[in-house]
């Protein structure tokens, strides 16, 4: 018995060490693994940017996990990104073709698409479509003009009163996405952008938490009915609605007289080439995928610009007295005018540096065996980008851990941008919609600090600045109240 018992204990061991997952030769390091789980138990899959935080001041700014069995290469600070992201673009621009959101979007769309014709094939194309609807134009400043009034009305409606900006600031980001993809805008209680607003919610808070991860790292629970599979429904919702769109766009459309995106893409399918990788499937989802990444980003920004500027009144009064010396006699505001506005530039690149609003980016694969930091990646190795670190990275920063313009101007008050300042990520997978973030941006606060002055309500109490995590993170709710600016 006791020798029977000693041999089934030396069998298990033996298991368990060959479950155990090991790092190649010259990987970088990390903390022990576990069989089976790997590393998933060291993390808080809620939040793991304070984990991921600790095991970079244990193993360095390029080390190793493991989800399950997979490995996985976690890139922090500005010199390994770079490295990374720029100098070696192409070897780690892959996406893994194993996780929550590649099986939701079916692989379709410009997330999840690995890096390939295909990817590069429509990347090429909605940056020129894009500019061709006015990004960067004067009929793209129009659009957003025009979907400011409607939040200005209803600021004007609640002057004095306490608000919660959350649906107003994501409607208007929505909105001006939907004309340049759909070719038109939406009452914000129309159920296109409800049901849009709400299932890109949806997605967001699963794809990024902890059954995300748990999807990914154990493929044996992918069948089971578990709380991701609120995700596919939710996707589903929102491939439904604009394959309505899609639908009607094909009975009014004009051949060769493209309204919006949608219709520029059928007329590409009109020409498809036999080897094209454009397919209706492909266009459901790269328009959602446009929708998605205009949307949340760009209001979660605005939502943590206007939580700073109500609790630091002294720097939304500074930005006030520029905007009128810079505006005085003109009746709006216009892109161009950002380089006579050193200091409401400032601003708004401190609040994306402070909102940090995609905070592990997208994740990305290697291509092909490559080197990092003298660290051998083999090929299809999951990369994270922390970009946490490079955003709060000291050296880089004059206030690297709180909300100060004085980051982005010089000693002669002059706009700079430091090298640190990647929130769209770097290299050929970085956000397509950068340009346009940028202008909706400048000209939606400009407009609004304007016009109104934003008080945090009295009976507020402390404000709240801990975001909540998710593949973007988003400012918890809070309320605000409106006054006109004498």
């Amino acid at each position: 018995m006791f020798l029977s018992a000693v041999l089934l204990g030396l069998c298990i061991c033996f298991i368990v060490l060959q479950l155990r997952p090991r790092r190649p030769k010259n990987f970088p390091p990390g903390p022990p693994v576990l069989p089976i789980v790997g590393n998933i138990l060291q993390l808080n899959l809620k939040n793991p940017l304070e984990d991921l935080e600790k095991l970079r001041k244990s193993y360095g700014n390029v080390y190793s996990l493991f989800l399950g069995r997979k490995p996985i290469v976690v890139i922090n600070g500005v010199k390994a990104m770079k490295e990374a992201m720029v100098s070696k673009a192409a070897e780690f621009a892959g996406r893994p073709q194993d996780t929550l959101i590649n099986d939701v979007t079916q692989r379709k769309g410009l997330f999840s698409v690995d890096y390939g014709a295909s990817w590069k094939e429509h990347r090429r194309f909605s940056l020129m479509t894009m500019r061709n609807f006015g990004l960067g134009k004067k009929s793209m400043e129009e659009r957003i003009h025009g979907e400011i009034q409607y939040t200005m009305k209803m600021l004007d409606k609640n002057i004095g009163k306490t608000l919660t900006p959350q649906v107003m600031f994501h409607n208007m980001a929505s909105n001006i996405m939907c004309q340049v993809v759909f070719g038109t805008r939406y009452e914000y209680d129309d159920e296109f952008i409800t049901t849009i607003v709400q299932s890109t919610t949806e997605i967001t808070k699963i794809c990024n938490g902890p059954w995300a991860m748990l999807y990914s790292s154990l493929p044996f629970i992918r069948k089971l009915p578990l709380p991701f599979n609120k995700a596919f429904k939710a996707v589903k919702r929102s491939s439904d609605l604009v394959l309505h769109l899609l639908n009607e766009h094909k009975k009014t459309r004009v051949p060769g007289e493209p309204r919006d995106f949608i219709d520029s893409y059928l007329d590409e399918l009109d020409k498809k080439a036999e080897d094209s990788s454009f397919s209706e499937d492909q266009l459901i989802f790269t328009a959602i995928d446009l929708l998605f990444a205009g949307t949340d980003t760009t209001s979660n920004t605005l939502l943590t610009a206007f939580l700073y500027l109500m609790n630091h009144p002294h720097i939304q009064e500074r930005c006030q007295q520029e905007i009128d010396r810079v505006l005085e006699g003109k009746d709006q505001v216009c892109f161009d005018d950002r380089h006579q506005m050193p200091y409401m530039q400032a601003v708004i690149y401190e609040s994306q540096r402070i909102a940090n609003t995609v905070p592990l980016s997208v994740s990305h694969n290697t291509t092909k065996d490559t080197e990092l930091a003298g660290y051998s990646i083999p090929k299809d190795t999951r990369i994270i980008q922390n970009l946490t670190t490079v955003l709060n990275e000291e050296g880089q920063w004059k206030y690297p851990h709180e909300f100060n313009p004085e980051n982005f101007l010089n000693d002669q008050g002059e706009f700079v941008k430091p090298d640190a300042f990647m929130p769209f990520s770097a290299g050929p997978r970085m956000c397509l919609g950068e340009g346009l973030a940028r202008m909706e941006l400048f000209l939606i606060m400009v407009t609004l600090l304007r016009k109104f002055k934003f008080i945090w309500p009295e009976d507020a109490g402390e404000p709240d600045y801990t975001p909540v995590f998710g593949i973007t993170m988003t400012p918890r709710p809070y309320p605000m109240k409106v006054q006109h600016r004498l």
